[in-house]
């Protein structure tokens, strides 16, 4: 802390100078783009789009209504966290400086738990989209459990490998899935 500026008070402020003083070292890799193009992946993904085409138009109007009972109301709350504590961590640091270090701890928790669960069923979901993109003699893949297995082993390594060599290369990961799903 520079000796010009007035010492925090109570511990927030404390707890959030320090994260401050901790994140400015940090480079901004992700921008408005990146993260609009994230929630592309997370809300269009490849696993409903089977359901989508099967349900037709009729989607339209929950889709209506999931914009404005869900993502308008989230993208606002989001902003105004944003502004009012502006730190690296996100949902972590906001639930920590909020409520404390154990409410923050089950927020990263249920995160991470999400992502596992997630990332339990993409490998039968990749193969089966790789086998029907293929066409009627590649059926075998989507009911091979060794198949299926190497196939997550394969896509666990090359995002353990892309979040290794960080966001400055992840997030094109992220952006390229976000460019493609819609077409």
């Amino acid at each position: 802390m520079t000796p010009d500026k007035p010492q925090p008070t109570n511990t927030a402020q404390r707890l959030e100078q320090d994260v401050v003083t901790q994140s400015a070292v940090l480079k901004k890799e992700l921008g408005l783009f990146d993260l609009v193009l994230t929630q592309v992946v997370f809300v269009v993904g490849t696993i409903w789009v089977g359901w989508a085409a099967k349900l037709g138009n009729q989607q339209g109007v929950f889709w209506i209504l999931a914009i404005i009972t869900f993502y308008l109301p989230l993208a606002a709350a989001v902003i105004f966290l944003n502004r009012l504590a502006p730190l690296e961590g996100g949902l972590y640091q906001w639930a920590k400086l909020a409520f404390n270090d154990f409410v923050a701890f089950m927020v990263a928790w249920n995160l991470w738990v999400f992502a596992i669960s997630i990332l339990a069923g993409i490998g039968l979901v990749v193969t089966t989209n790789i086998s029907y993109a293929i066409g009627p003699h590649a059926v075998w893949m989507k009911e091979s459990d060794l198949y299926v297995t190497g196939i997550s082993i394969a896509l666990i390594v090359a995002m353990v490998w892309a979040s290794l060599r960080g966001l400055k290369f992840g997030k094109w990961v992220h952006n390229a899935g976000g460019l493609m799903l819609p077409l």
